[in-house]
């Protein structure tokens, strides 16, 4: 099920970093450590959420800026990285739900399945791009060239309104795995903070040491739908 997890958060997981010429394929979450724990690897109305966070993640997330701990790293060497999608036209699908596919809707970024439609198609399909506040990470662009972006922790497409604050709210550092090319996506300015999946919404959740938090916050860039 597509459901919250009650387990206890755990230290903020920053795995190795993508370039921006490196992909998405499939995850692997373990690499044990000393004692035995896992570490981890519209339609077009604009919208104004305002969605709440548990008062026990938002004091326990980090501040915009603060560095969060890093485990040691598992990446494989780069010529064995697989390759992701062209910068021009990628599909977001998500790793434990496999037919459904990142969608702006009403504003909003759910995972939904996708129809044969081209407007559900057009709507599921977004252009990457190197990242407004880091470029060695990633923005994602609608067609029609909004861009995708945190806001109340609930990711959104919005025009960009060229601050610095919709710059790193619009900028995800792209995080994976040792043999493993399934992304999980870090916010910029909040890091240890990734996008999930919850009640099939795209948010950004403080990372939890469990394995419906991981399956939740995996996903593959595939060729755009449209």
């Amino acid at each position: 099920m597509d459901s919250e997890s009650n387990e206890p958060e755990s230290r903020a997981a920053v795995p190795t970093t993508l370039s921006s010429s490196a992909p998405g394929g499939l995850i692997s979450f373990a690499t044990p450590s000393k004692d035995g724990t896992e570490k981890p690897g519209a339609d077009r109305a604009e919208p104004s959420p305002t969605p709440s966070t548990s008062a026990s993640s938002a004091s326990a997330s980090p501040k915009p800026g603060e560095k969060a701990p890093k485990p040691p790293k598992t990446s494989p060497p780069p010529s064995k990285q697989p390759k992701p999608p062209s910068t021009h036209g990628i599909s977001i699908r998500a790793v434990n739900f496999p037919d459904r596919y990142w969608r702006v809707r009403d504003g909003y970024v759910r995972l939904d399945q996708i129809g044969s439609g081209s407007e559900q198609r057009e709507d599921a399909t977004f252009r990457r791009v190197a990242g407004l506040a880091d470029s060695s990470c990633y923005s994602f662009t609608t067609a029609d060239g909004r861009y995708l972006r945190h806001r109340s922790f609930v990711l959104v497409a919005n025009t960009n309104d060229g601050s610095s604050l919709f710059r790193e709210d619009a900028t995800f550092c792209p995080r994976y795995w040792f043999a493993s090319g399934t992304l999980s996506l870090e916010s910029v300015n909040y890091p240890g903070r990734f996008l999930r999946h919850r009640n099939f919404q795209l948010r950004l959740d403080p990372y939890e040491n469990s394995q419906q938090y991981r399956s939740d916050s995996s996903f593959q860039m595939v060729a755009g739908l449209d």
